[in-house]
C-alpha cells in the first residue's frame, strides 16, 4: 500500500498547524499581552481624545537616578497631565489603594502583581523632575483591558475598557496654556531615550538590577557607592536600606 498521499496530507496539515499553535502560545505571552493592551489604549485614545486638546506620546523612556522608567502612555492637555498605566488582564481582580501587590484570580489560579499605582507612582515623579511642574497637575490613570472584573473598591482612577477615557474628560478646570502644553510636548519629546531595542533592552537589565540586593548602586547625589544597612532603633528596627557610603557626609536613602 502507497502511504504516501497519506503522509502528504499529514504534513500539509502540520505545515499550518505547527504555526497556528506557536502563535497562539505567542500570543498569550506576557510580552504580546503588554502590546496588544497599549495597542487597544492607542486606538482608543485615537477615537475618543480629541487630538488639537490632547497631545500623546507613548513608550516613553525616561532617565532616573536609579536607571530609568518606562511610561506606556501620557497625554498632555489644558487640563493637566494624564498618565497611564495600561494592564491587559482577564479574571477577578482584588486590591486596594494601600497594597504593595495586588492579586488575580482565574479560576482556581491565583496570581500576584505589583499595584498598579504604585507602579505607577514612579512614573509621576520622572516626569515631574523632567518637567520642573507641580505634582497637583499630574494625574495617574490605570487602564485594565481584556475583560477583567473588580471584585474590591478601587479609586476612580483605576478604569475598565475605555472608562480611561471618561476619567480624563472628567477634568475640565484649565491649568495650562496651549503653549505650556507645546513647551511641555517637546520637552519630552527631546528628554526622552530613543525609542529602540536598545532602549528596552537596557531597561530590562536596569529592572533586574534594581531587584537584585547583591547589585552595586551608585548614590544619584554624591556618585559614591550605596551599601545596605540596618535600621537599629525606632518603630523600623531591623528593616534594611540602601545607604550611602559617604554617610554622614551625604545622607542619601533608599528603599530596598
Amino acid at each position: 500500500m502507497d502511504f504516501t498521499p497519506i503522509m502528504a496530507q499529514v504534513w500539509g496539515t502540520l505545515g499550518w498547524f505547527i504555526p497556528l499553535m506557536l502563535l497562539i502560545g505567542l500570543l498569550k505571552s506576557p510580552w504580546a499581552k503588554g502590546h496588544i493592551g497599549e495597542l487597544l489604549v492607542r486606538l482608543f485614545a485615537h477615537w475618543q481624545l480629541d487630538k488639537s486638546i490632547y497631545r500623546r506620546l507613548h513608550n516613553v523612556t525616561l532617565n532616573t537616578p536609579d536607571g530609568t522608567t518606562q511610561i506606556d502612555h501620557v497625554f498632555l492637555s489644558p487640563y493637566g497631565i494624564f498618565v497611564l498605566e495600561t494592564k491587559n488582564m482577564s479574571g477577578w481582580i482584588f486590591g486596594s489603594e494601600k497594597q504593595a501587590q495586588w492579586t488575580q484570580k482565574i479560576y482556581k489560579r491565583t496570581y500576584r502583581f505589583q499595584n498598579p499605582l504604585r507602579q505607577n507612582y514612579k512614573h509621576l515623579k520622572a516626569l515631574e523632575a523632567s518637567l520642573g511642574i507641580s505634582p497637583e497637575y499630574l494625574h495617574s490613570v490605570i487602564a485594565f483591558v481584556g475583560g477583567s472584573t473588580f471584585k474590591t473598591e478601587v479609586p476612580a482612577c483605576v478604569t475598565q475598557g475605555i472608562g480611561f477615557i471618561r476619567y480624563i474628560k472628567s477634568f475640565q478646570q484649565p491649568v495650562f496654556n496651549e503653549a505650556d502644553v507645546d513647551a511641555m510636548l517637546k520637552a519630552l519629546q527631546t528628554g526622552r531615550r530613543a525609542p529602540s531595542f536598545t532602549t528596552h533592552r537596557e531597561h530590562v537589565q536596569n529592572l533586574k538590577r534594581r531587584s537584585d540586593p547583591s547589585a552595586e548602586r551608585q548614590c544619584p547625589k554624591c556618585g559614591g557607592a550605596l551599601v545596605i544597612r540596618t535600621v537599629k532603633s525606632g518603630p523600623k528596627a531591623g528593616q534594611q536600606f540602601w545607604g550611602c557610603s559617604g554617610f554622614p557626609r551625604c545622607r542619601v536613602m533608599q528603599s530596598l
